[in-house]
């Protein structure tokens, strides 16, 4: 059922057209050296979180600034020099009450503004496109529901593409016939997700070894796979490109070595895609 050799995943790296057929595609997501902050959001998921990210953010450095203005006037204020006499006093009820209710207010603020956002991720709809997604030792296997193909998808470099997981001459003339830069080492795969633009994607994560996760942070999406359990994602991508995720879950000596590589094209492209794919792996 599963191309699980270090033959077949040669032979895949080599020989499978398809996985390269959107050459030209854009890199969207994927890390940059030196950078903070997200990736460029690609899904209104991505577009959701990013924007709760920034709304707290704004209320922490709120709070911060004001406890350190407090801090500040105490020390100022109420040293042994300026204030020789301390007071007597031994609580304030006005002052209790207030930094009770205040913080609560601002995390009922905070949920009712967060809680809607986990709602839309965890409302799976219905899918234009069902993936099935398998985590292994260290690779992903994919079936696409409703079609009659499924493959694996190693990182180029690989054991399982003839390297041993690390850079040289040959890893970077794979990743330049495969339409990626060298920079890509760690992020490609030989064989890529590739979803149409515009469409709900649901992705079906599970596992068959250990724990896995499968995460692509320009979509906003992580779901760990789980032997045993079928775990359910959605996102639906707004911008054709080149997407790059990893495991999120340490899962054992190669987890490093364990990338995703999504493409988001055309519904034309798409549909060649899956007339290419049929014709490979059926």
């Amino acid at each position: 059922m599963r191309i699980n050799t270090m033959l077949m995943g040669l032979m895949a790296a080599l020989t499978a057209a398809p996985a390269f057929a959107q050459d030209g595609l854009e890199v969207i997501g994927a890390p940059v050296d030196g950078k903070l902050g997200f990736q460029p959001a690609a899904t209104e998921l991505a577009e959701q979180i990013q924007w709760l990210d920034g709304m707290i953010n704004v209320i922490i450095i709120a709070i911060v600034l004001f406890v350190t203005a407090l801090l500040a006037i105490c020390i100022v204020r109420y040293n042994s020099k300026s204030n020789p006499t301390p007071a007597k006093f031994t609580h304030n009820t006005p002052l209790e009450v207030a930094w009770t209710i205040v913080p609560i207010m601002i995390l009922v603020f905070i949920g009712a503004f967060s809680l809607p956002v986990l709602f839309n991720q965890q409302e799976i709809p219905e899918g234009d496109v069902t993936i099935k997604v398998t985590g292994y030792q260290w690779y992903w296997g994919y079936e696409y529901i409703g079609e009659d193909f499924e493959y694996d998808s190693y990182m180029i470099g690989s054991p399982a593409t003839g390297g041993d997981n690390s850079y040289n001459e040959e890893v970077e003339a794979q990743l330049i016939e495969a339409g990626y830069q060298p920079e890509h080492f760690r992020l490609a795969t030989d064989t890529a997700v590739v979803v149409p633009v515009n469409k709900t994607i649901v992705m079906q994560v599970t596992a068959g070894d250990v724990i896995h996760s499968w995460t692509i942070p320009a979509f906003g999406v992580k779901q760990d796979g789980v032997p045993g359990r079928l775990a359910e994602l959605w996102f639906k991508p707004t911008q054709e490109g080149i997407y790059f995720g990893q495991c999120s879950e340490l899962c054992g000596i190669a987890h490093a070595y364990m990338p995703i590589t999504v493409k988001v094209v055309s519904e034309e492209e798409y549909q060649v895609w899956l007339e290419e794919m049929r014709e490979e792996w059926g």
